[in-house]
C-alpha cells in the first residue's frame, strides 16, 4: 500500500487564517459563530422565527469569514477578470498558493509541473455567482413589473421612462457579462484556475460529494498519486455559500439549529452554516522522504461508501461502517488501534447519533475488550 505524505497546508476559516490558528481554536473550544452580517444576507429580508414561514429561515447565526481581501495585483489578475469571477476561485487560488509555499514550492518553484495535479472539492461554486445571475433575469423582472404598473394605470411613456431608470439601478450591483463571466461562475474551473496560474499540467478538476467534497478531493488525489499518474497533488475544499438558496433550503429540511448549536449531544438540534477553504499538498511518502520534505502527517488509507436505498438526506449506520471497513483494510491496521477520531459532527440529532453508533460499533466489533460500559453507551 502506497502511503501519502502531507507536506504543505494552508487554510482560511472564520477566525483562523492558518492551520495552527484553526487547531488552537479547536483545542480552546472557541466558536466563530456570530450574527449574520447584513452585507452577506439581510436578516430583515429572510429571518422568521416560524420554521414554516415560506421563503424564510429561523436561524440568525453563521460562521463567516471577515476581513479577507484577495490581492489580485500580487496574482496579476486584471480588474475585469476579478469582478467577473466568483470569490471562491480567488480564495481557492490564494490558499493553494500558500499551501505550495508551505511545502517548499513558493509560486510553484521547484514543482514537477507536468506531474502536479489539482483536485478541489466544491458544491454550487459560490453565492456571488448565484447573485450575479440576477442580472440576466432582468427581462422577467421587467415584464412582471410592467404588467403590474399597467394594471395601476401607468401610460406607456411614463412606464418606459421608469423602466429605463430602474433597469440601470437593478443591474448596477452585478458586473456586466463578459468573456470571463462563464469561466468565473463555474465550479469546475476552480481547480483549472489554480493549474492555469501556476502552469500545472497534471490535471485539474472539481469533485462534489456534498459535505464530503474536501475529503473526496484528497482521496481522488491520493489515488492518482498511488497509481503513479502524478507526483504532487494540491487537494482541498472551498465553500462560500451563505445565501438564501442554501440557508432557506436547509431550514426547510429542519437541519438548522433552533437553539444552541450542539455537537454529539443528547440535545443536538441542527447546525449553523459556515464557510472557508483548506488545502493540502500531497506526495508519496517515499518521494517526500527522499526529497527531504517536512511531513505533517501520513495518509495510510481511505474508504468510500454510500447508503444505497437509504434516505437521500438521512445517514445510515451500515453506510458509515462500510466506509470504515474499506479504509482500514486499505490502511493495513485495525480501527481498534486508533486513539483519536475526527467526526463529521452535523449537530443534527439523527446525524450525530448515527455517526457515533457506527463508530462505536465498529470499534467494539474489532476489539470486544474495549467495549464501553453500558452507562457510557446509553449516554452516547
Amino acid at each position: 500500500m502506497t502511503r501519502l505524505a502531507i507536506v504543505g497546508m494552508a487554510c482560511r476559516y472564520p477566525d483562523a487564517t492558518s492551520p495552527r490558528e484553526l487547531w488552537e481554536n479547536a483545542v480552546a473550544g472557541r466558536r466563530a459563530f456570530r450574527r449574520l452580517p447584513d452585507v452577506r444576507m439581510r436578516l430583515d429580508d429572510y429571518w422568521d422565527p416560524d420554521p414554516s414561514a415560506p421563503d424564510r429561515f429561523y436561524a440568525r447565526t453563521a460562521a463567516v469569514i471577515e476581513g479577507y481581501e484577495f490581492d489580485r495585483l500580487a496574482y496579476r489578475v486584471a480588474g475585469s477578470t476579478y469582478r467577473s469571477t466568483d470569490l471562491t476561485h480567488w480564495l481557492a487560488l490564494d490558499t493553494a498558493g500558500r499551501a505550495l509555499a508551505d511545502a517548499g514550492f513558493p509560486d510553484a518553484e521547484g514543482l514537477p509541473r507536468e506531474r502536479t495535479g489539482v483536485v478541489v472539492g466544491n458544491t454550487l461554486t459560490g453565492e456571488f455567482t448565484r447573485a450575479n445571475v440576477l442580472r440576466l433575469r432582468w427581462p422577467y423582472v421587467r415584464r412582471t413589473l410592467a404588467a403590474a404598473l399597467k394594471e395601476q394605470g401607468w401610460d406607456d411613456e411614463r412606464l418606459e421612462a421608469f423602466l429605463a431608470d430602474y433597469e440601470a439601478a437593478y443591474k448596477s450591483p452585478f458586473p456586466p457579462i463578459d468573456e470571463d463571466t462563464l469561466a468565473g461562475g463555474l465550479s469546475n474551473t476552480i481547480a483549472g484556475r489554480i493549474c492555469n496560474h501556476f502552469d500545472l499540467n497534471g490535471g485539474g478538476y472539481t469533485v462534489d460529494g456534498a459535505c464530503s467534497s474536501s475529503l473526496l478531493s484528497v482521496v481522488t488525489a491520493g489515488k492518482a498519486l498511488a497509481d503513479g499518474d502524478i507526483d504532487v497533488a494540491v487537494a482541498g475544499g472551498v465553500d462560500l455559500s451563505i445565501d438564501p438558496f442554501e440557508i432557506v433550503g436547509f431550514a426547510k429540511t429542519g437541519a438548522l439549529a433552533k437553539n444552541d448549536f450542539r455537537l454529539y449531544d443528547r440535545h443536538s438540534n441542527g447546525f449553523w452554516p459556515g464557510e472557508g477553504c483548506g488545502m493540502v499538498v500531497l506526495m508519496r511518502e517515499s518521494d517526500a522522504l527522499a526529497a527531504g520534505h517536512r511531513i505533517y502527517a501520513t495518509v495510510a488509507g481511505w474508504g468510500i461508501s454510500s447508503d444505497g436505498r437509504g434516505g437521500m438526506t438521512r445517514p445510515e449506520v451500515s453506510g458509515y461502517q462500510l466506509a470504515l471497513r474499506r479504509a482500514y483494510e486499505r490502511a493495513g491496521f485495525g480501527i481498534e488501534t486508533v486513539a483519536l477520531f475526527e467526526g463529521h459532527g452535523t449537530g443534527t440529532a439523527l446525524g450525530d447519533a448515527t455517526e457515533l453508533k457506527a463508530l462505536s460499533g465498529a470499534r467494539a466489533a474489532a476489539d470486544p475488550r474495549r467495549r464501553p460500559p453500558r452507562s457510557a453507551r446509553s449516554r452516547a
